[in-house]
């Protein structure tokens, strides 16, 4: 029965090693490309390990700022998409799952079906009202029409979550004398904390990878996220493997980076509202 057990546990571990290895090849290759040089590259001779004398292709990248700009850029809108697409989303997560109101599944149901739409389909319509409205070539603009794309995603999220509340919490608030917005705020909100932080994770990714909007209404390479910058990037002026790995690494690493980070909240927010209580 131990030896059972412990051959178990070693099966397990090994396979969490090679979905993890499989998951973080990638990038590492992405880092040994940008370090081998050309002669290595070309004749088929590239090693497994990284030539860390070539470190410097990272600070020749980096040297005119372009990249950072776009880096930056990046950040605001995934940072705005995030910070609106959940201000927005809790306040209607919670209307969806509290309140009865006339046309209240409809709602729901339009919600499910602007994911059924592809972002393509919406470029020429949404052009043309930013255009009206002068939210073209504006990172601003572009934090509208990804939050319009994240913020169905997070209130679906928000709602079931909000579902697994026990009403009964509400109903001694309320008795208190307390009124939604306190019912929301000081019992509802700390309970789904972690549903709020999982939702928060789509949207800053959701924003963060977003091209087809980025590329249609940004025309300032100024203004331009890392998305659209890193595939611009290549081809322009002969530019080298390397440095397009290099450019692409650097894109990846805060992606990377924030889930690593907010990891733990996605899977138990994913999973809140499974079970009601």
């Amino acid at each position: 029965m131990r030896t059972a057990r412990r051959f178990g546990v070693t099966a397990r571990m090994i396979a969490v090693l090679v979905v993890l290895g499989l998951a973080i090849f990638p990038v590492y290759w992405m880092f040994v490309t940008a370090l081998t040089p050309d002669s290595a590259l070309y004749s088929g001779g590239t090693s497994l390990l990284p030539d860390f004398g070539r470190i410097g292709v990272f600070a020749d990248v980096l040297a005119d700022g372009q990249v950072l700009g776009w880096l930056l850029n990046s950040l605001i809108v995934a940072g705005g998409t995030t910070v609106l697409a959940v201000g927005l989303g809790i306040p209607l997560g919670y209307a969806l799952s509290r309140f009865g109101f006339r046309g209240k599944v409809a709602i729901g149901v339009a919600l499910l079906f602007t994911q059924m739409l592809p972002e393509a389909l919406l470029v020429v319509p949404l052009f043309s009202i930013f255009r009206r409205f002068e939210l073209l070539n504006s990172l601003h603009g572009l934090i509208l029409a990804d939050t319009a794309f994240a913020l169905p995603v997070v209130a679906l999220i928000l709602k079931g979550a909000i579902d697994g509340v026990p009403r009964e919490l509400d109903e001694a608030v309320r008795v208190d004398g307390g009124r939604p917005f306190t019912v929301l705020s000081r019992v509802i909100l700390p309970l789904i904390a972690p549903a709020v932080a999982a939702s928060a994770v789509i949207a800053f990714f959701s924003a963060w990878n977003e091209y087809v909007f980025a590329v249609t209404f940004v025309f300032d390479k100024g203004l331009q996220p890392a998305s659209v910058g890193v595939a611009g990037f290549i081809g322009e002026q002969d530019t080298s493997i390397q440095s397009i790995m290099a450019v692409a690494l650097l894109f990846t690493l805060p992606a990377v980076a924030f889930y690593l980070f907010a990891q733990r909240y996605v899977v138990s927010g994913m999973t809140a509202g499974a079970v009601k209580g």
